[in-house]
């Protein structure tokens, strides 16, 4: 018997520090949680990222003299210097209040190493290191990944260009993400380079 395709929700950094009051707060970001809220049992699986990062965590402007925007190298990589965020076991890095965790079965930390950020769900920045989320879909026999969450040009992005690298069938959900926008454009180039990949805009 051929088994049907699984399908899996992934939820990316829909955590407090990224939402209204958060110290990197993306604009209207909170209304992403309603759009997750209803997805939720339409899947066979929802798994979360959380950005889990050390206080001394070196993409942060204050632990390198720097200001919030400034571009520096990091261990080879181009880094953006951002403000100190999601802290491990901090109020900032709790996945939002309202959004529905009884239905998340899984939670994938990332950006845990000082020296490197993590903006996808799969690897760090450098693909060096690897989190469990691809071993975690294939132990599921997951074949289609729906991505939404925070934010569309930074995490989600990388997160969905990864899946879709990985072989896995790739999907954004459009109206639960919201983006940080950094430069003007920078969430329709983001979408236009995910479609490039192969990535379905839904």
């Amino acid at each position: 018997m051929i088994s049907e395709n699984k399908k899996a929700l992934i939820l990316v950094d829909i955590q407090n520090d990224f939402i209204k009051g958060g110290s990197l707060e993306v604009k209207n970001g909170d209304e992403v949680i309603e759009v997750a809220n209803k997805l939720m049992s339409e899947f066979d699986c929802v798994i979360a990222t959380q950005d889990w990062h050390p206080k001394n965590h070196k993409s942060f402007a204050s632990n390198n003299n720097k200001n919030i925007g400034d571009i520096i190298e990091l261990n080879d990589l181009i880094q953006f210097m951002w403000p100190d965020h999601c802290i491990q076991n901090t109020f900032g890095s709790e996945l939002a209040k309202k959004l529905n965790t009884e239905k998340i079965e899984k939670i994938i930390y990332k950006g845990t190493d000082i020296e490197i950020d993590s903006y996808s769900g799969f690897f760090d920045n450098g693909h060096l290191k690897a989190t469990e989320l691809d071993s975690y879909l294939k132990k599921q026999n997951i074949t289609e990944l729906y991505i939404m969450g925070l934010a569309t040009d930074y995490c989600v992005k990388f997160t969905a260009i990864d899946a879709v690298d990985l072989g896995y069938s790739t999907y954004l959900i459009k109206d639960g993400c919201r983006g940080v926008e950094i430069n003007e454009g920078d969430i329709e180039r983001s979408l236009k380079e995910m479609q490039e990949k192969g990535i379905k805009i839904i």
